[in-house]
């Protein structure tokens, strides 16, 4: 037996514990590689009602997944546990644990837990397959737009960016559930790269919620947009997804009904406006240009909120101890502004929520306005609930400023 080798009885107890034993969990061994960290799981799966085992592979932060039947699962193994040099293995089933590690000069040691009661549910993978990205073959989309490798698999290093984009798609979709027609247009502002507009776009047709749908990202960078342009082309979307290089307060008007685009004017009327992590009032500005070109809904997840974390901070004595620390002042100007951002569109005639659109872990600014057209504007409950909190901290919030036009003889008829 050669330095390093894992003797013929511990081998043994292995394959039977993960093959063979209904209550096998997971296998998991990491190593050194070629200089990088390798590391390699499997565990048991439910695919369409059989089980299978789900092998994970990251190799220096490149991850692959397979899902293996038994045959293929006891040549993996054997991979495993023929592997040389240091390494940890750490094998979890319901009745134990085994921990074997390997050290540099092989020797081998060996650990057992005491006798455990745990339950090993088979989990079902399918849930996998019912999010919004797993509704469809969205490979090509996701390597074009950097959020998976070659193969077709989620980067490591971008699975929160992967989450992000489908709980994003599943609230767009929820906001136009009722939406009627076969064509949609959305306009993305402040685009950047684009993975939520060209996702959104390959989720809606693919799933045929809609027979058309083009798309135009807005960004003032000129890298950005033609890192954007080439995976359009990439994904053979140059038709439908087109992008422009512009500041966010450049005046852009809506085309007029039945007439073809002028120069500055939109290539169409957007049906759908979205924003994603605009910072400052790059947020009210897209807020402000989607109220302005009648948009029925409005989709945005804020950034900082730099202009009223200024005007705040001597506001109240009352939140002197708040305003003293920095972090809960700015804090606290995020909550504000998004509300009165809220508020704003409430009285504008938009239904708003503002919801938690994915986990805290994936990204901290996720906080998303959710709005969609269909109430009279100028509702007294939403004006005044805008006049009480506004008038009590003595500010004037950027968008108010921005759409005064639209808003004073709203707020005028109150007392404003």
């Amino acid at each position: 037996m050669e330095k390093g080798e894992l003797d013929k009885s511990l081998a043994e107890e292995i394959r039977a514990r993960v093959l063979a034993d209904a209550g096998f969990m997971k296998i998991t061994q990491s190593l050194r590689r070629g200089g990088s960290r390798f590391r390699i799981s499997m565990r048991p799966v439910e695919i369409g009602g059989e089980k299978k085992f789900q092998a994970e592979m990251d190799d220096a932060g490149s991850v692959r997944v397979k899902n293996l039947g038994t045959d293929a699962a006891a040549e993996g193994l054997d991979e495993i546990i023929a592997q040389k040099g240091a390494r940890e293995l750490h094998l979890v089933t319901a009745s134990g644990d085994l921990h074997v590690r390997v050290t540099r000069k092989g020797h081998v040691m060996v650990s057992r837990s005491g006798r455990m009661e745990r339950t090993a549910a088979l989990q079902p993978h399918d849930r996998v397959k019912k999010t919004p990205l797993g509704s469809f073959d969205s490979a090509p989309l996701l390597r074009a737009i950097g959020i998976a490798d070659a193969s077709g698999a989620v980067k490591a290093s971008m699975r929160g960016k992967y989450a992000q984009v489908n709980e994003f798609l599943r609230a767009a979709g929820e906001l136009l559930a009722g939406r009627q027609g076969d064509s949609l247009g959305i306009v993305d502002c402040g685009c950047g790269k684009a993975y939520l507009s060209f996702a959104l776009r390959e989720w809606l047709l693919r799933t045929g919620r809609f027979k058309s749908v083009s798309m135009l990202g807005i960004d003032r960078r000129e890298d950005v947009v033609r890192a954007a342009r080439a995976a359009a082309a990439a994904l053979d979307v140059a038709d439908g997804a087109s992008f422009m290089q512009a500041d966010p307060s450049a005046p852009l008007a809506a085309p007029r009904e039945g007439a073809e685009p002028a120069p500055g004017e939109l290539p169409f009327r957007p049906d759908l406006v979205a924003s994603l992590h605009a910072c400052d009032t790059a947020t009210d500005e897209a807020i402000a240009k989607a109220v302005e070109w009648k948009a029925p809904y409005i989709v945005s997840v804020p950034c900082c909120q730099h202009e009223l974390h200024k005007t705040i901070a001597s506001a109240k004595n009352a939140f002197a101890g708040v305003m003293r620390h920095g972090i809960l002042r700015e804090r606290l100007a995020d909550i504000l502004t998004d509300a009165f951002r809220a508020q704003i569109l409430r009285i504008l005639g938009y239904s708003v929520q503002v919801v938690e659109f994915v986990s805290p872990e994936a990204t901290a600014r996720n906080v998303m306005i959710r709005a969609s057209w269909g109430v009279k504007p100028g509702q007294a409950q939403a004006v005044s609930e805008y006049l009480d909190l506004r008038d009590w901290w003595g500010v004037t919030p950027w968008l108010e400023t921005r759409l005064s036009a639209r808003l004073a003889p709203l707020l005028a008829r109150y007392g404003a």
